[in-house]
């Protein structure tokens, strides 16, 4: 399960890329991928168009997307949970109460060399700075490792 703040940008992106990369793989049945929100404002919005269309720009679809707000439930189902940020991750502990199992991971958690919870850089928020390019590269290369890290 991917999460960032308003599910409609960085998890969103970060789904729809891990999807394509699982894909190309064939490992679609091994692996199943979501995306959520820590907050609840943007509840039922679709993606948002700078992030549609960057994915596009990369042969990526993304229909069908409908922001949600992470659960509980999603933290007992899902064995990882990766957010995009620090900030996500304080916002994701005030909705589970506490890591106890320690699903919860950056995505450039994934990018070190030894991959650890809470090493890796933040992925930067484009709703702030506009650079989709720079946040889809981030996104990408945490995907990669994340893939790495599961051993595929």
């Amino acid at each position: 399960m991917f999460v960032c703040h308003g599910n409609i940008c960085r998890s969103p992106m970060a789904e729809f890329v891990m999807k394509s990369l699982v894909e190309k793989s064939s490992l679609s049945a091994e692996v199943y991928i979501e995306s959520s929100a820590t907050s609840r404002e943007e509840i039922g919005n679709g993606i948002y168009p700078p992030a549609e269309h960057i994915l596009s720009m990369h042969g990526i679809p993304c229909t069908g997307h409908r922001a949600r707000q992470f659960t509980v439930d999603d933290y007992n189902n899902f064995d990882l949970v990766v957010v995009m940020e620090d900030y996500n991750k304080r916002n994701l502990t005030r909705l589970i109460g506490c890591d106890c199992k320690g699903k919860v991971w950056k995505l450039l958690d994934f990018t070190a060399s030894e991959p650890a919870p809470g090493i890796g850089a933040d992925i930067s928020d484009p709703w702030y700075h506009g650079n989709f390019d720079k946040t889809y590269n981030e996104i990408v290369a945490g995907c990669k490792a994340l893939m790495k890290y599961l051993g595929y």
